[in-house]
C-alpha cells in the first residue's frame, strides 16, 4: 500500500527542510521501501536541499506539449495524454534511494486546464508505484484550490512562530474540506520555535482541530548547510533538527 504525505504551509515556515529531513530520516532507519519526493513548489528548492541535479522538469515538457498542441504538429495518432506521460516520465530522475519529480512552473500565457489534468492523473499512476510518497508543496493555499494535493494520507502543515504562519495553517485546514481533498490525517508541524513556546503550538494545533507532529529546533548545521549549498542529507547524525525529524517521523507513523 503507498502512502502519500504532503507539506503545505505559509511561505519560508521550512516546507522543503522537512522534507529534507524526513527523507534523511527514513534512509537513516534503513527502511527499504521505494522512495518518491516531489518537488510540487514552482519554486523548485527541493533538488538542492536533496543535493540532485535535474536537467528537466514537469513544467517543461507542459510547454512543450502545450506549443506542439497549439501548432499542430503532434503525430498523427498520437495520444497527447500518452506523450505527456512519456515526457514526465522522461524527466524523473532516479537514484539509489530514491527518486525525484521536479513539477516546475508553467510559462507563457494560455489554458493549461487539459494540460494540468492530464498531469495531475499521471502523479496519481506515478505515486502508486512507491510504498512512499513526499510531496513539497507551493507557499500557501493555490495548490489546494487548485486541488493539486488530491487525496493524500498525511497532510503536514508547518508554521513558524508567527501569527501569519498560524493563520495560513488555519486556512489550509478549512480549504482542504471546503475544496473536498481526501485526507487520512492533518498534522501541525512547528519550524524554529524556542522550547518555552511548544507548549502554545501543541494548544495552537488541539484548537486546530488537528493533531500535533512535533517541531523542528533551529539548528546551526540546518543554517550552514543552506548556506553553503550542501544537501541535508549530509547532516551530521546528532543535529537537533535530525533528531526532532526522527520524532516526528515517529509519531505520524512513517516509523515505528
Amino acid at each position: 500500500m503507498s502512502l502519500v504525505i504532503s507539506i503545505s504551509g505559509k511561505g519560508g515556515t521550512g516546507k522543503t527542510t522537512l522534507a529534507g529531513l524526513l527523507l534523511r530520516t527514513l534512509l537513516d532507519n534503513g527502511k527499504n521501501d521505494s522512495i518518491l519526493m516531489v518537488d510540487a513548489d514552482p519554486a523548485s528548492n527541493l533538488q538542492e536541499v536533496l543535493g540532485v541535479e535535474v536537467d528537466k522538469n514537469v513544467g517543461v515538457v507542459a510547454d512543450e506539449l502545450k506549443k506542439k498542441i497549439e501548432k499542430g504538429e503532434l503525430p498523427l495518432g498520437v495520444s497527447k495524454a500518452d506523450l505527456l506521460e512519456a515526457w514526465v516520465y522522461e524527466t524523473l530522475v532516479e537514484l539509489p534511494d530514491f527518486d525525484l519529480l521536479v513539477m516546475g512552473r508553467s510559462e507563457g500565457e494560455g489554458c493549461y486546464c487539459y494540460v494540468n489534468s492530464v498531469l495531475t492523473r499521471i502523479l496519481d499512476a506515478i505515486t502508486k508505484n512507491y510504498d512512499i510518497t513526499i510531496m513539497d508543496m507551493e507557499a500557501g493555499l493555490e495548490h489546494l484550490s487548485r486541488r493539486t494535493d488530491r487525496d493524500v494520507d498525511i497532510m503536514l502543515i508547518v508554521t513558524d512562530p508567527s501569527s501569519m504562519g498560524f493563520k495560513t495553517a488555519e486556512r489550509i485546514k478549512e480549504l482542504a474540506h471546503e475544496v473536498h481533498i481526501n485526507v487520512g490525517k492533518i498534522y501541525l508541524v512547528g519550524n524554529r520555535f524556542p522550547e518555552e513556546l511548544i507548549g502554545l503550538l501543541e494548544e495552537k494545533a488541539k484548537n486546530m482541530g488537528v493533531e500535533f507532529a512535533g517541531s523542528i529546533p533551529s539548528d546551526p548545521n540546518v543554517t550552514r548547510f543552506n548556506i553553503e549549498g550542501r544537501s541535508l542529507l549530509e547532516l551530521p547524525s546528532d543535529s537537533p533538527a535530525l533528531k526532532a525529524a526522527e520524532k516526528i517521523a515517529k509519531r505520524i507513523g512513517l516509523l515505528n
